[in-house]
């Protein structure tokens, strides 16, 4: 693969009619973990080589446990990603973020039950450290990117993955509520642990769309709610995104790029060649 796309988006198929977006090209990549959600387009914004990826797949077909997130994330480090820029829906399970803000989260945690959540297996064992699970370096540069559209923008928080499709009953919002947790949605995880699997840096941009269900004076969330507040947003996230191409660093002063680096447990001797060659992409600096 030639393309070098520093940067990912993974967001709403709306991204995909970026202003300013130049010279385009669509990959379709098959990769050993399946197909992407949808075609990839890869285009000039802001000077810098993008590729957007449309995360439920051209008009939101794919559902969050149906996401093939291991392809998705192999797909764009292989045209050549190194940071990956995730704009999603979100509920909040706090008062002070309210329905409209966004909100910069800084941990993880992962209430999924049936997804896969790595990359190894087959011969092969890891043990990545994700107690940060956010990159705090992009995460500050989103943040700035945020705020300078005039957003009302929170920074900090955990966001808890859940798996969907439906929404939360009220003992289970009160309880995650009860646990700490700030926002709500269903495809931070494992997205997040696969972009450190493949020393990306990755920062979410949440969008919160309701209340959940925990709120006594406010409606229970509805599809609806959730739709009309990301249309709002739209042009916000288009912003942001090219605020945050505008100032970039060149430089990832981060350790997400090193992630393997202490990771990486099995014998090189006792790997199949067959996980090899899968996961060359991953582990060829590391393992000849």
């Amino acid at each position: 693969m030639t393309e070098n796309a520093s940067i990912a988006i993974i967001g709403g198929s709306g991204l995909y009619h970026m202003p300013g977006l130049e010279n385009s090209i669509e990959y379709n990549l098959d990769t050993p973990f399946g197909k992407t959600s949808a075609p990839i387009i890869v285009g000039t914004l802001e000077g810098t080589r993008v590729a957007f990826l449309a995360r439920h797949g051209i008009g939101h077909h794919i559902m969050p446990t149906e996401v093939p997130y291991r392809a998705n994330i192999y797909a764009l480090k292989s045209l050549g990603a190194e940071r990956v820029f995730s704009i999603s829906a979100c509920g909040s399970l706090r008062e002070d973020y309210a329905p409209g803000h966004i909100v910069i989260p800084d941990n993880l945690f992962d209430y999924t039950k049936d997804r896969t959540r790595t990359f190894f297996g087959n011969g092969l064992v890891t043990h990545v450290n994700v107690a940060d699970p956010f990159c705090e370096d992009l995460s500050d540069q989103v943040e700035a990117s945020v705020r300078a559209t005039g957003a009302t923008t929170h920074r900090g928080g955990s966001f808890i993955t859940i798996e969907g499709p439906r929404f939360s009953t009220k003992a289970e919002s009160n309880t995650f509520r009860a646990w700490g947790m700030s926002i709500i949605g269903m495809t931070a995880s494992p997205e997040a642990f696969l972009a450190r699997e493949a020393e990306m840096c990755y920062a979410v941009m949440a969008h919160v769309t309701d209340y959940d269900v925990w709120h006594q004076s406010e409606s229970p969330v509805t599809v609806d709610m959730v739709i009309q507040t990301l249309n709002k947003n739209t042009h916000i996230a288009q912003q942001a995104i090219h605020n945050l191409l505008r100032g970039l660093k060149s430089e990832r002063p981060c350790q997400c790029g090193q992630a393997l680096s202490t990771a990486l447990i099995t014998d090189p001797k006792v790997i199949p060649a067959e996980t090899r060659n899968k996961l060359d992409l991953l582990i060829g600096k590391y393992i000849k």
